[in-house]
């Protein structure tokens, strides 16, 4: 009974946590950005402190560079990369009927019997056009979910405040928390925790790393081969390989359909193009990957998909936000109920598990 009144109680308290996080998500993205902020700056002040600096000193010049930084890119890169990104939606359809017509020509019959011969009566202008259709109503869905109450100008003030006492009370924090564990069942509850911090931080702060790092492995060579668009192309790319597999070959077919309307029929620029996706693929799997990510951390390319759409479908931005952790999260406690399961009564019956 003890144990039925114990499950009851945080039942209830996980639905009452969510219908609160359903009632005020709209004003939540400025604290759950800073709190997903000092999440990932936590790891730098603690090895700053270590090293014998005070915390709220350690904690000030990590944010004042962070601060710095983002102002940089705003100013900077931001207003580019919006130009070169209006320009390429606007001429994608193009360049995709301009494929289709290389792909076509009677004079190289080769490449339509290496493509197959269904796929010229396709029409690329038209998937190309609901695709971007598409992804502008996806990002209008995060705009209107995270401009509810707030704006981002709200976000850009707010959010580094919010980060930066929770760098300087994140321990104090913690142990907070750990005091008000069920006594019967810390133990477990604090191997959990640990499992799925190790999950968090083993992908969203190592991915981070790796994707920031691609972003230059791509878009530096695109720019010196002279692509158009290459230094939107070469970010995106290495922004997009956040999702394994399926965001490095979006971004790559974007650069070759790009390479192809523009350099052919050269072939050295596309296969320097290629060349780039393959070296960046290596460095990715054999360097990057196991350095910064480390093992596997259960979290399939599949279901972080999933995960991505149905929060920010739910919450908008702030739903964009906590996908990913909340996933890996969900992730560690189903193979743990998986164990329990397959090691209790219910799955062995009168057997002995």
């Amino acid at each position: 009974m003890a144990l039925e009144r114990q499950l009851m109680f945080w039942i209830g308290v996980l639905i009452a946590v969510v219908l609160l996080i359903w009632l005020l998500y709209p004003v939540l993205l400025p604290f759950v950005a800073g709190m997903a902020l000092a999440y990932l700056l936590d790891p730098l002040a603690n090895r700053i402190e270590r090293l014998g600096v005070n915390r709220v000193i350690a904690t000030f010049v990590i944010m004042a560079a962070f601060i710095a930084i983002l102002a940089v890119l705003a100013v900077v890169l931001v207003p580019l990369l919006a130009g070169q990104a209006a320009a390429l939606i606007e001429n994608l359809p193009g360049y995709a009927e301009r494929v289709m017509a290389i792909i076509s020509d009677p004079s190289r019959p080769w490449l339509s019997k290496l493509v197959g011969s269904g796929f010229p009566d396709l029409q690329p202008s038209t998937i190309v056009k609901e695709a971007a259709g598409a992804s502008t109503v996806f990002v209008r869905s995060l705009w209107s979910g995270g401009q509810a109450v707030v704006s981002f100008l709200s976000l850009f003030v707010i959010a580094p405040v919010v980060a930066f006492y929770l760098l300087i009370d994140w321990s104090r924090i913690v142990t907070a928390l750990d005091r008000w564990l069920p006594r019967d069942h810390a133990d477990t509850i604090r191997m959990l925790a640990r499992e799925i911090d190790t999950a968090i931080a083993g992908f969203v702060r190592g991915q981070t790393g790796v994707c920031l790092i691609l972003g230059a492995c791509y878009a530096t060579p695109f720019v010196l081969i002279g692509l158009n668009f290459g230094l939107l192309i070469g970010i995106g790319t290495g922004l997009a390989s956040f999702i394994p597999y399926v965001g490095t070959f979006a971004g790559m077919m974007i650069a070759l359909i790009v390479a192809v309307v523009q350099f052919w029929p050269e072939w050295t620029p596309i296969l320097m193009i290629l060349a780039v996706g393959a070296v960046c693929n290596v460095l990715e799997g054999y360097v990057l990957s196991p350095f910064f990510v480390g093992p596997s951390v259960g979290l399939h390319p599949v279901w972080m998909m999933f995960a991505l759409f149905v929060f920010s479908y739910l919450f908008g931005f702030v739903g964009l936000i906590v996908a990913i952790p909340v996933s890996a999260a969900v992730g560690v406690l189903v193979r743990f109920g998986l164990k329990q399961y397959l090691a209790s009564r219910v799955y062995a019956g009168d057997r002995n598990p």
